[in-house]
């Protein structure tokens, strides 16, 4: 029996990179030797072990054969007689590709120390074929990586994938795990770009792929292509280590754009509103956890409203308060006002451009949380006004924070 590091905890070290989970790949043993020795079975699909102190995971070396569509669709053999270099070879990449023994040697049959030297992401071999998944992965870790090339045999065969339609067989789930890890990347409209340079965004998110090409109006759009500013938006969110459902608001922020009528080029008036329906159709399909949801939702539909806020009545910035339900959840409002700050950052020469709005609605929702309304509606004499009366006296405590009538 050989255990071997394998795979991202040896990659991040090469890297100089702080090593997060470490992988255990075991050579030459059974389960029923690894339950000898106290390991507890954990894996379904293939032989996977807890130690019994640490409790990390140990897997035994194992071989794949594809046997179906998708990322289900694999047949797995793990013996004593796999070897470490089959093993590695079922693998992705080959930075991933590579195995550290205990006394320190790396086992590298596939050149992925090379390719760390070169910043290259290459596929480890033919196999790579097999998994529609190691797209998305492939293009997280470009997101990840920001000075990794994608090498040209592996993008070719990435676009051969998606042509034999292997792309339209990923189950939701796993669509929106690789997305939401890469949303989270240092520079996730990489992990974008590559999705749609192989014509896998095309099939996975037709609705933000479309906005590619779209123009803009250049006096509030300078980059113009609609599909850039939401790349630069995104990117926006991620410098500012904005959250997950931030993120993923600001990339879905714009759909709207792209059902534009070509006459209304490059305006887009009522691309808010179209805009939703977009947003709950990419969240129905892709299975998206409801706080990501309502946060795309509400950033879609109050976006535009939010840019104009100085320029609202006081009653319109009322109504907005409280159709966004910012007085029960001031968090989630704040999240929508870091995404609008996205998006007006998100252009070509107002990165650093000062903002007010944010601070505007800010100062709007504090001065309307003041407003008492059960002592407003103790005082009032008829129950049928006291909607009315909490409105007023919102809107004129709006009027005196923010100086709008």
């Amino acid at each position: 029996m050989r255990i071997y590091k394998v795979g991202g905890a040896v990659r991040d070290a090469l890297l100089g990179l702080p090593v997060q989970d470490i992988d255990y790949v075991v050579v030459g043993a059974t389960p029923e030797a690894m339950r000898a020795q106290g390991f507890k079975p954990v894996g379904r699909d293939f032989p996977v072990f807890l130690h019994p102190q640490t409790h990390a995971e140990y897997a035994l070396a194992r071989t794949e054969r594809k046997s179906g569509h998708g990322y289900a669709g694999f047949v797995f053999h793990a013996a004593a007689d796999v070897t470490l270099e089959e093993d590695l070879a079922r693998r992705d990449l080959t930075i991933n590709a590579i195995a550290e023994a205990d006394d320190g040697t790396l086992v590298d049959p596939f050149g992925g120390i090379a390719d760390i030297e070169a910043r290259m992401l290459r596929h480890v071999g033919p196999a790579f074929v097999e998994d529609p998944v190691r797209i998305l992965r492939l293009a997280r870790f470009a997101a990840r990586f920001t000075d990794f090339r994608i090498a040209p045999e592996t993008a070719a065969l990435m676009r051969q994938m998606v042509t034999a339609g292997e792309v339209d067989h990923l189950v939701a789930e796993r669509v929106w795990q690789e997305l939401a890890r890469g949303l989270m990347e240092k520079k996730p409209s990489r992990m974008i770009e590559v999705l749609r340079a192989c014509g896998a965004l095309a099939r996975l998110l037709p609705e933000l792929d479309r906005l590619f090409g779209v123009p803009q109006r250049a006096d509030y759009h300078p980059e113009i292509d609609t599909g850039v500013h939401v790349m630069m938006a995104l990117d926006c969110a991620a410098a500012e280590g904005r959250e997950l459902p931030v993120r993923f608001a600001v990339l879905m922020h714009d759909l709207g754009k792209g059902t534009t009528p070509a006459a209304d080029l490059p305006r887009h008036p009522g691309h808010e509103t179209r805009g939703v329906e977009l947003v709950e159709a990419v969240c129905a399909r892709l299975r998206v956890p409801t706080e990501c949801r309502d946060l795309a939702r509400l950033v879609t539909r109050y976006h535009g409203d939010i840019r104009r806020g100085r320029e609202l009545r006081a009653a319109t910035v009322v109504r907005l308060l409280e159709r966004s339900d910012a007085l029960r959840r001031p968090q989630r409002f704040e999240q929508l006002l870091q995404a609008c700050d996205c998006d007006f950052h998100g252009r070509l020469g107002w990165e650093d451009k000062p903002v007010e709005e944010p601070d505007f609605f800010r100062r709007a929702l504090a001065a309307v949380r003041t407003v008492d309304a059960g002592a407003i509606a103790r005082a009032c004499d008829s129950p049928g006004k006291i909607p009315e009366r909490v409105n007023a006296a919102r809107v004129a405590a709006v009027s005196e924070a923010t100086g709008r009538s």
